[in-house]
């Protein structure tokens, strides 16, 4: 028989510090109020779902709760630190101790401490996702799979599919039945591969960025002590946009609650819209089921939009069958009602929201404050083309994000292969960029450089240099500092390890890069150096220094741009204490942090073009809602199923509560279709012909006639 006894954080009382009651509305007060359990907070759009959370966690503070007892789960790193840095200025506390960030960076942070409980070692790598299809292409070249013979998908869509299975916990075969249906056929050969794959990380020591929530699942069903640790030291657990989790994300959450079930889920079913990519709406759904305990607390009351526009917003959302009740309501006065606008065909909607742009900034509505947003990208081909024509300029919320470009990437291969030698891809990525290297030579290259790792450390120096002597002159390699106790001059004068292993590659390297690859080991033996092998802004800056300035320049036309990136790369790099923690911010920055619009000069004005998936979480005076036609928005494609319909409509009420003062709603009555054969009428969205025609004031568009 055993008996639980809780002690409880010591904590000098002290008067609360915050007046809740007046800081708050009487929906927020109760959610930030709860008494401890589970509990579900539907924060509508624009009801102040941060602010809820902020003072929740002030108010846990408050009540004696100790930073280190909290763990609050984002979906942006940059999310986290704002409402901490809005706590800490609340109270005035130092938050240092509370676990606060992304899934992945938290299970980053577990799995740092534990790898070993699951055969990595504590300094593994992490993959973004290009090195990641680097490592599925590899799998895929030693499969023994015949390319010419099988129409077999492509690195990229492999590493989806592996994606998908492990945020949705769901075997490769169902996975390709949902959502590639076309290769069910290859479903065992599939399978193999991701059996490949793993084992490839693992014994590269590295994880992919699925790996660092799996891996953290599995670690804590596999060690009852871990999973004991975190559940005990995470009393209070609070989830930012509950409804964007997938399965996985979801039993994390479950597992380190289900001692205390103290958990806070907060979000709006109605913005949930990315089961594309792994998100499970079941979850903010059927939240009650899995905590019967949970008490809802809805937080509606709007501070964003004018009344004209919450109508329309509840309306629009109403037909959904699946979701949480809930009505916005207003704070603001009252403004203009939404324009509906039917257009004759794509280019007169370009010309209305282009003309309409500029008559707004007549009247002081500054470009910046107006966005227009769409289902794809594709919809607004004619809008650019009219805005360019017009001189209208704009920025489009798509492309390469920082981390992702070629040239940082290049970098920080160097950073990885210094950081971990039994990076296959960063070593690969390194020997491609040498002029008379490809991918086969640099296959090779790996596997000697393997080897010679393992060559022990006493090797004489003329044995490893007896394997160079083929090679173009190498250059002077710096040798260790000696100190106290210096080794005797053979071993002293002995290069750094990986140089040394680089050198022991020499015969193998083509005549034509001899020159180059005694560049690289020259370079690989400076970065080793102590002190330099721990601080990440110089290893940038020797490898620019070291010839990549020159690749640049013969690579990109934009030299002068690419060498300024890498500059604030190193300025960014001197925040972290090393480059292996630099190398893992950088890899979560990579695959979570959606980068901000291209560099600006000063303080140009430029109206945004957005996909309504990147716009979430935005908000603007002016919103134009564009190609609203039955097949475009709604797509053609979810409208085979009841769920996907549903999604849809959700995205539709998240484009329109994205508007503050002003919404229009566009769509053209003729379209060129290239697989109809030439112009088709078009209906307009279901979405618009639900709305309840009080709710909008129709715009007639008429040509202008002098006569």
């Amino acid at each position: 028989m055993s008996r639980e006894y809780v002690l409880d954080p010591f904590q000098p009382l002290a008067q609360s510090q915050i007046d809740y009651a007046a800081e708050l509305n009487p929906q927020q007060h109760a959610a930030v109020t709860a008494p401890p359990g589970p509990a579900l907070v539907i924060a509508g759009a624009g009801a102040g779902k941060t602010r809820t959370l902020i003072y929740r966690v002030a108010f846990l503070l408050e009540q004696g709760v100790t930073p280190e007892r909290i763990l609050l789960l984002t979906f942006t790193n940059k999310a986290a630190r704002e409402m901490m840095r809005r706590v800490g200025d609340l109270l005035g506390n130092d938050l240092a101790n509370l676990w606060g960030g992304t899934f992945h960076a938290i299970g980053n942070r577990i799995l740092r401490r534990h790898a070993d409980l699951l055969g990595y070692p504590p300094d593994f790598t992490i993959l973004d996702r290009e090195d990641a299809e680097d490592m599925v292409s590899a799998c895929l070249a030693q499969s023994g799979i015949d390319l010419k013979e099988t129409r077999f998908p492509k690195p990229e869509v492999l590493a989806n599919v592996f994606s998908l299975a492990a945020n949705m916990r769901q075997p490769v075969p169902e996975i390709l039945a949902e959502h590639y249906d076309y290769f069910s056929a290859l479903a065992p050969e599939i399978t193999t591969l991701r059996e490949s794959y793993a084992q490839r990380k693992r014994a590269a020591a590295v994880m992919d960025f699925d790996d660092l929530l799996a891996l953290w699942l599995q670690l804590l069903r596999e060690q009852p002590a871990v999973l004991e640790l975190y559940q005990r030291r995470f009393q209070f657990i609070l989830v930012d946009e509950y409804q964007d989790t997938n399965q996985l994300q979801s039993e994390l959450i479950d597992q380190l609650a289900g001692r205390h079930q103290n958990v806070m889920a907060v979000g709006d079913d109605s913005q949930s819209i990315y089961s594309w990519r792994g998100a499970n709406f079941l979850n903010i759904l059927q939240f009650s089921q899995r905590y019967p305990a949970a008490k809802i607390y809805k937080v509606e009351i709007n501070y964003r939009s004018t009344p004209e526009i919450l109508a329309l917003a509840n309306a629009a959302i109403a037909p959904n069958v699946n979701q949480y009740a809930k009505l916005l309501a207003p704070t603001r006065t009252s403004g203009p009602r939404p324009a509906l606008v039917a257009c004759a065909d794509a280019a007169q909607q370009a010309a209305f929201v282009a003309q309409r742009a500029l008559q707004l900034r007549e009247e002081g509505v500054n470009l910046n404050d107006m966005a227009v947003l769409y289902r794809s990208h594709f919809h607004a081909l004619e809008l650019q083309l009219e805005l360019t024509r017009r001189g209208i300029p704009f920025s489009i919320t798509s492309g390469i994000r920082f981390f992702e470009q070629a040239h940082v990437k290049d970098v920080s291969a160097w950073l990885k292969l210094i950081c971990n030698p039994r990076d296959e891809l960063a070593f690969k990525r390194l020997v491609c960029l040498l002029r008379g290297i490809g991918a086969k030579g640099a296959d090779k290259l790996w596997g000697l450089f393997s080897a010679a790792r393992a060559t022990p450390a006493e090797a004489s120096v003329a044995e490893v240099g007896a394997s160079v002597e083929s090679a173009a002159p190498a250059a002077a390699l710096p040798p260790p500092t000696a100190g106290s106790g210096a080794p005797p001059a053979a071993k002293r004068n002995a290069p750094p390890p990986l140089a040394r292993a680089l050198q022991a590659c020499a015969r193998a390297v083509p005549k034509k890069a001899a020159v180059a690859w005694a560049q690289f080991v020259t370079t690989v033996a400076q970065l080793e150096q102590e002190p330099v092998r721990r601080q990440t802004a110089k290893l940038i800056r020797l490898v620019i220094e070291a010839g990549y300035e020159d690749y640049l320049k013969e690579k990109f036309p934009n030299y002068r741009a690419r060498l300024e990136d890498l500059e604030q790369l190193a300025n960014f790099a001197q925040q972290f204490a090393g480059p292996e923690e630099f190398l893992a911010q950088l890899a979560l920055l990579t695959n979570l942090e959606a980068e901000e619009d291209q560099a600006r000069a000063g303080d140009d004005e430029r109206m945004r073009l957005s996909t309504i998936h990147q716009a979430k979480g935005l908000e603007f005076p002016v919103v134009f809602i564009i190609m609203l036609c039955d097949g475009l928005f709604p797509s053609a494609r979810s409208l085979e199923s009841p769920a996907g319909e549903e999604e849809e409509r959700r995205l539709f009420y998240v484009a329109v509560t994205r508007a503050k003062n002003e919404l229009y709603l566009s769509y053209p009555l003729m379209r060129f279709s290239q697989t109809q054969g030439g112009v088709t009428m078009q209906l307009a969205s279901r979405f618009v012909k639900d709305l309840p025609p009080d709710l909008v004031e129709e715009w007639n568009l008429r040509p202008f006639h002098a006569y």
